[in-house]
């Protein structure tokens, strides 16, 4: 349960209808296996003990009485495993017969949960046998214990406060307003569902997107257990489809019919984070809720569930999602092309990625507004790092794209303004930044002098890492990758490429050939005609950073959580050594960096993560970094 993951599974144990014994012991079993692989959290289906499916038979006194028995026999057989669970049976509480979930720990029965919609359509006549549940917490007896009876139950780990569980069952989630809603609403990051839900063509895929979106809606865990094996197919068949979702994200599936259980590992911690970033429950009506404590011994939970090493990445219909990426980037500067009355847009062209994307989305922009391509203005100007590649790919592509073409050498001038400060001529920071003011300073000249404005290629990974000269090319009119990080950067530019290759195969080969040219400044001289200045190999690499970005910006990760993660998910890629180091940089330099952040130029906000001073993200200048700085020098590789 360390960084608040917890190993939780939606089971399905085969069953026998109408044998409680039967029932409990296969529900025992598959409990204690699943309890061995570190399982802290399991639900079964509705009426595992006796079946959905016995009819009539629900309400029989004998059959009642055998699934009590078997309850209490199932909780003294499982007392050793140090897991919460849910298993369902019929309950006869003050005459009114309930279909209950029961939930048991160390051979406790902490409290049972009645559902509260009772379904009466199709094959379904649950009103015929049951009551509707109790939202009033009260009490019943079981076993000669006193448990607590009704819907509005919290079952919370005492020593991991942000694991709160309530149940509903079912047709409880089918409904115009589950009460999963309110749950979450008092507190719960984790619903679990018992449910019977006969399988249909086309069920499983309805069944799959009910649970995910509401996961999602109410920001919180989803343990969804279906009945299976063993249930009547007098006239149903139930497939056993066990689903578990984290915030509208399914984190894994048992197949329909494939018999097995769903585990996986739920991050309780990143949910009460989102839930305190969005406050989403503001409105929702208080009801009462009664907490039941139980205490889980605190040990490090293996890790099984995916962590994207590329988290910014779309990871289906790739090509329509950069397209609309790029489409998003194009009309934030049209509006400020449109609104400026800008005559045409000026752009420092590296023949580098970002440089590539920013022309890619100018050219867009043009074709929405219906100006001529020739009125971008790309201006290579070369200096001490310039190499031919890059020189050659930004004349290509200036000319592949119709736009115009402008060298500018600043060498000289350069040279005469590290003259002029009496330099040393030592290629230290002020050799490096005085090549990027100035080329930023012909880009702003040129803007003024052909009645333009200069669109910035600064990425949202070099915002994060403060990596761009503060006056130099840190500043634009407007900034088009502002929002976009460098692995999507590259992605973009790659999906271009491959977009365009069948009608321009030339300008695809160019961009192809930006992708894979090394990331770079160029403001150190080229050794042996190479680029020797390699940004990755000074600040680490991008594929990191930008994981880091996610998993603290958008998950809010400590950076200790952030390791953790970064060290499974990057396992057989980086060392921890590594990993350690490159995680030590990104959070001295995201601190360090923020003034820069603090006078940012415009520039849309394009994904879901975003360093604005005017919109996400606020930050003091002078924050004091020493308390995440120090978290990350006591981990241990």
């Amino acid at each position: 349960m360390q960084y608040g993951f917890i190993k939780a599974a939606a089971l399905t144990a085969p069953i026998s209808v109408a044998n409680p014994k039967q029932n409990a012991e296969a529900i025992a079993a598959a409990l204690i296996s699943a309890a061995q692989k570190g399982v802290k959290l399991a639900v079964f289906p509705e009426l595992s003990l006796t079946g959905y499916t016995a009819g009539d038979m629900l309400a029989h006194p004998t059959l009642l009485a055998g699934a009590k028995t078997a309850l209490l026999w199932l909780a003294e057989k499982t007392k050793a495993c140090d897991t919460l669970f849910f298993v369902g049976l019929p309950l006869r509480v003050r005459g009114s017969l309930y279909n209950c979930a029961a939930a048991v720990f160390h051979g406790e029965i902490l409290g049972v949960v009645p559902k509260t919609h009772l379904p009466c359509y199709a094959e379904f006549s649950e009103k015929r046998t049951f009551r509707s549940g109790i939202k009033t917490p009260q009490s019943l007896t079981v076993g000669g214990k006193t448990v607590p009876f009704g819907t509005n139950l919290l079952f919370t780990a005492e020593n991991l406060p942000n694991l709160s569980v309530a149940a509903e069952l079912c047709e409880d989630l089918w409904v115009a307003n589950p009460p999963s809603v309110s749950h979450a609403a008092a507190g719960a990051t984790v619903i679990v569902n018992l449910s019977a839900n006969s399988e249909t063509v086309g069920k499983a895929e309805a069944r799959k997107r009910t649970v995910s979106e509401h996961s999602r809606r109410i920001q919180a865990a989803y343990l969804y257990a279906e009945a299976g094996e063993g249930e009547s197919t007098t006239d149903l068949v139930f497939s056993g489809h066990n689903l578990v979702c984290e915030n509208g994200k399914l984190l894994i599936e048992s197949l329909p019919f494939s018999g097995e259980g769903a585990i996986t590992e739920i991050d309780v911690d990143r949910l009460t984070a989102v839930r305190a970033e969005r406050n989403a429950f503001f409105g929702v009506e208080e009801k009462p809720y009664r907490e039941v404590y139980f205490t889980l011994p605190i040990q490090q939970t293996e890790l099984t569930r995916p962590f994207d090493q590329t988290p910014f990445l779309p990871k289906v219909g790739g090509a329509e999602k950069a397209e609309r990426i790029l489409r998003m980037q194009a009309e934030g500067l049209k509006k400020r092309l449109l609104h400026t009355g800008a005559k045409k847009a000026v752009l420092g062209i590296s023949g580098g990625l970002d440089s590539t994307l920013a022309l890619i989305v100018i050219a867009k922009a043009f074709d929405l507004i219906g100006k001529p391509r020739a009125d971008i203005l790309c201006i290579t100007m070369p200096c001490y790092g310039t190499t031919d590649r890059t020189y050659q790919n930004a004349c290509a592509l200036t000319n592949a794209f119709g736009a115009t073409l402008r060298e500018i050498p600043v060498k000289a001038a350069v040279t005469q303004h590290l003259s002029d400060i009496s330099h040393s001529g030592e290629r230290d920071v002020t050799y490096e930044n005085a090549q990027a003011r100035e080329r930023t300073q012909v880009l702003m000249d040129v803007a003024n002098q052909t009645g333009g404005i200069v669109v910035g290629t600064g990425d949202l990974s070099e915002l994060a890492l403060g990596w761009a000269t503060y006056g130099g090319d840190h500043l634009s009119s407007y900034g088009v990758n502002a929002s976009v990080p460098k692995t999507l950067v590259r992605y973009l530019v790659s999906a271009y490429a491959e977009g365009v290759k069948e009608q321009n195969p030339t300008l695809a080969h160019h961009l192809i050939d930006v992708v894979l040219t090394p990331v770079s400044p160029e403001l150190l001289p080229p050794s042996e005609g190479e680029i020797a200045q390699k940004t990755e190999d000074l600040v680490g690499p991008y594929e990191l950073h930008d994981f880091f970005l996610h998993a603290f910006l958008k998950l809010g990760y400590a950076p200790s959580k952030v390791f953790h993660v970064a060290k499974y998910a990057f396992s057989g890629v980086y060392s921890a050594q590594t990993i350690h180091k490159w995680l030590t940089v990104f959070f001295r330099r995201f601190f360090s960096q923020q003034f820069k952040r603090s006078c940012l130029p415009d520039g849309a906000k394009i994904g879901s993560v975003s360093l604005s001073p005017r919109g996400d993200f606020h930050l003091p200048s002078d924050i004091d970094s020493s308390a995440w700085l120090e978290e990350l020098a006591q981990i241990e590789d």
